[in-house]
């Protein structure tokens, strides 16, 4: 049997992990195949994390720290690790996002991150080319870790504004999209989500070229942030968020009120039958 590889936990938050999980699991005089057992996982994967190879997903923490008797230890570890997952630039994004009391968001081509499911997610990571499959689940468990401060005891007030072609272009296939929008739906219920859509007879609309968010923080600047698809922009410089409010004003002109908008969304539901 080959000796285990040594990993030094400074390298990364994955790395340190994989150390923390294994000194754990040999304190608790257990292998790996016993730990994988015990948390219905495979050796291998374990083997994988471990070594750095394979983030975990926020179950297997769980599973690992009742099977090894601890008192969260790795779990408190899984917001660092799942940030890993994320391009440098964007951490910045996401400090913001958790810290915003109000987050205003237009999307003229796909779901907004927040409101994504996890196989919708998936498709539209996956259409990065050259992206390994690795790095695509990696980013879907990043993705959905976000999601949790819209289930958080104090969440943000998200208003969304959705062209509608998002509603109608397949991404993923009919299943993803079927589940997507009625996700959409279910979550527009929540008294702090409101999602208002633009017709497609509008045309061509001020935020057609793309999406962004606006955060509004406590006692502190508004942050805007701009989607591209070359690099993406975090500011908080007065231009930049006084242009993001006004041209989401803009466009929160040309779209449907809030109940026209959850029609349209329940006929698309429909349509993805």
């Amino acid at each position: 049997m080959p000796a285990p590889i040594e990993l030094d936990p400074t390298t990364s938050p994955l790395a340190f992990f994989g150390a923390e999980l294994r000194k754990c699991r040999v304190r608790a005089g257990l292998s790996q195949e016993q730990l994988a057992e015990r948390i219905a996982f495979s050796p291998s994967l374990v083997g994988f994390i471990e070594r750095a190879q394979r983030m975990p997903s926020e179950d297997f923490v769980a599973r690992c720290d009742e099977a090894l008797g601890l008192s969260g230890e790795l779990h408190r570890l899984w917001p660092l690790i799942s940030r890993e997952s994320s391009p440098p630039w964007f951490r910045e994004w996401l400090e913001v996002e958790e810290k915003a009391h109000t987050l205003r968001a237009w999307e003229p081509l796909v779901v907004p991150g927040l409101l994504q499911t996890e196989d919708y997610a998936r498709a539209v990571i996956r259409g990065e080319p050259g992206l390994p499959e690795e790095q695509v689940e990696k980013a879907v468990t990043a993705r959905l870790e976000r999601q949790k401060i819209l289930s958080r005891t104090d969440p943000p007030m998200l208003w969304v504004i959705l062209d509608e072609g998002v509603l109608h272009r397949p991404v993923g296939g009919r299943a993803v999209m079927r589940q997507a929008v009625e996700h959409l739906h279910q979550v527009a219920e929540s008294p702090r989500v409101a999602i208002q859509v633009v017709p497609l007879a509008i045309g061509a609309t001020t935020g057609i070229t793309g999406g962004f968010v606006i955060a509004q923080l406590p006692e502190s600047t508004d942050v805007v942030y701009f989607e591209s698809a070359g690099q993406p922009q975090v500011s908080e410089r007065a231009t930049d968020v006084k242009a993001g409010h006004a041209r989401y004003d803009a466009i929160r002109a040309e779209a449907h009120p809030v109940h026209v908008s959850m029609s349209m969304i329940r006929e698309a539901v429909k349509a993805w039958n």
